[in-house]
């Protein structure tokens, strides 16, 4: 009997292999950004034309003498790794040497390159043509400025099939677009021009970190709705660095998503897919944004190489980390870190929309109607927000270094208990027991699921033994009890306990209790926004009022002399 397994052709071999790297335009355009980056470039210039299934990546790197321009596209030439052990210290982007070789299975390759001047080699560029697998079938000097121009033609034109199981032109240029934009986040002082079918299509401004980035990439969220935070970690084991953590969020009272498509998660310069990190992200926002949104995140862990195995994806877009937990509770920290008011947040200049709407309707109506009901009190040092009054007796207004805030009572308060709860969440004895009637049993399941002790007691009668200790003075507490039955988990219970015993609006207070409420608003992890994620102040900055108010005018001048 004849054997059916044989070996495959080596052609075909080369041809699998280079399926796997290379799969569309933008992983062309991923590949070759990489290895511009990898080279030290500073500026990086994308030239598309998908119709002819071409691409061109011009960089100023360091460019390449004749001897690696030779050896570039030969299968699994790489300068980045010489032995295994250097597979756990990798410290650039490219390392399989995989990327030049399956373009040219692919496509037609060609690289003209020439290092800077001081190097050896760097007086004469080189253009080198390469054949199928990656031979040299033709080689010539060429004028070149210091750097790198690498250009793919006929993308597939081998196996027309892979072409045609593409998405459209459009679908793909936007995989282009986001590809670059994702990139550009990790390397923020990189200048990207991008041109498609000769003509400029976007381009990318460099900037100190990623946080200033974003606002060219989101169009619709400003500086001022971002927090940026860069914190140190020390390694748990011996290293030769520390780890740092990049992360820049969106203020959940400002900006956030229909969609999880602004959860990004950096490792070491790459954008990568870690459920694990995704998933604590969301779980570090739950409870501050409204229902069905979703926060905006970019995160960066610059960490020992050592700590991660980049051989699980082609495109090496999925790792494995070790010890994910510990990365998990420095990024929660970190997101708490952010999400705080501080004397670092506090001073933020912010002359939103909602600003101008708020001066515009009190020009209409002149009607703030601040009456402190006590004397002002000193001024407390140990806090940034001091009480001044209220309004309506719905909202305290608050001094601050940077101007005046209001701040809604209700949903602060909210917050306040919220977090209480949810950190010390006490069930406690109730004598005489609460009456309740006509219970469905999915109410008595649910009552029972949160801790509470029911049990019958007569015919359609249930008596609640127990309940959360913060409703336990309320006069509505039968009413609280039956809207914690219709449903939901315990963190649901929570929000609706705190809701339900938050100070109401239309409750005056005095200085003292604003002041006290202020202060354990401030203390709170996630001070803006309440946990049905509405926002809880609005910020009235020094430099608005003064622009509204026209105090930088010369008072000559706007008197005509």
């Amino acid at each position: 009997m004849v054997s059916t397994i044989q070996a495959l052709p080596t052609e075909v071999v080369h041809l699998i292999a280079a399926g796997e790297v290379i799969d569309s335009l933008a992983s062309v355009v991923r590949e070759l950004a990489e290895n511009s980056i990898d080279a030290g470039a500073t500026r990086i210039v994308v030239a598309m034309w998908p119709e002819q299934w071409r691409v061109r990546v011009t960089d100023n790197g360091c460019g390449m003498n004749l001897e690696d321009l030779q050896r570039a596209a030969s299968a699994h030439s790489t300068s980045k790794i010489r032995i295994c052990a250097d597979l756990w210290k990798i410290t650039s982007l490219g390392f399989r040497g995989e990327a030049l070789h399956s373009l040219t299975t692919l496509a037609d390759l060609e690289i003209l390159s020439r290092p800077a001047p001081s190097v050896e080699g760097g007086v004469c560029g080189w253009r080198v043509v390469y054949g199928y697998t990656g031979e040299v079938v033709h080689l010539e000097a060429a004028a070149i400025a210091p750097g790198t121009v690498v250009t793919v033609s006929n993308l597939f034109g081998n196996c027309l099939g892979r072409r045609q199981g593409l998405p459209s032109t459009a679908q793909q240029m936007r995989a282009v677009q986001t590809t670059i934009q994702q990139i550009a986040l990790c390397h923020p002082h990189i200048a990207w021009q991008v041109w498609q079918n000769d003509r400029e299509w976007f381009t990318i401004s460099p900037a100190s970190t990623m946080g200033q980035l974003i606002p060219q990439i989101l169009h619709q969220v400003r500086a001022s709705d971002l927090q940026e935070l860069q914190v140190e970690i020390p390694e748990k084991e011996s290293q030769a660095n520390d780890s740092k953590l990049n992360l820049v969020i969106g203020l959940p009272d400002r900006a956030s998503r229909h969609r999880p498509d602004w959860l990004r998660v950096a490792v070491n310069g790459r954008m990568v897919k870690t459920s694990e990190l995704e998933q604590t992200i969301l779980g570090a926002f739950h409870r501050t944004l409204p229902r069905d949104r979703y926060p905006i995140c970019c995160l960066h862990l610059l960490i020992h190489p050592g700590h991660i195995n980049w051989n699980r994806n082609p495109a090496k877009t999925e790792i494995y980390l070790n010890d994910v937990n510990y990365w998990q509770q420095q990024i929660s920290q970190a997101i708490e870190q952010a999400l705080r008011i501080n004397s670092a947040t506090v001073k933020e200049v912010v002359h939103t929309s909602r600003v101008g709407k708020l001066i515009k309707a009190a020009e209409e109506k002149s009607n703030y109607n601040i009456n402190p009901s006590q004397p002002d009190e000193p001024n407390q040092t140990s806090h940034y927000l001091t009480a001044v009054g209220q309004v309506n007796n719905t909202y305290i207004v608050a001094e601050h270094p940077g101007g005046l805030w209001l701040v809604e009572q209700h949903i602060a308060h909210e917050r306040v208990l919220y977090e209480q709860l949810c950190d010390h969440w006490q069930i406690v004895p109730v004598e005489p027991p609460i009456i309740l009637y006509q219970l469905s049993p999915a109410q008595v399941s649910q009552l029972q699921r949160i801790g509470l002790d029911i049990e019958p007691f007569g015919e359609q009668l249930w008596a609640v033994r127990s309940l959360p200790a913060l409703l336990q003075q309320r006069d509505d507490c039968a009413d609280a009890i039956l809207e914690l039955s219709w449903g939901g988990d315990l963190q649901t219970a929570q929000v609706a306990v705190a809701c339900r015993s938050a100070i109401r609006n239309g409750t005056p207070l005095s200085l003292p209790e604003m002041q006290t409420l202020l202060n354990d608003w401030q203390r709170t992890r996630n001070p803006r926004t309440c946990p049905h994620g509405r926002p809880i102040y609005l910020s009235l900055e020094e430099s608005a009022l003064a622009r509204f108010f026209r105090r930088h005018w010369v008072i000559g001048k706007s008197h005509g002399i």
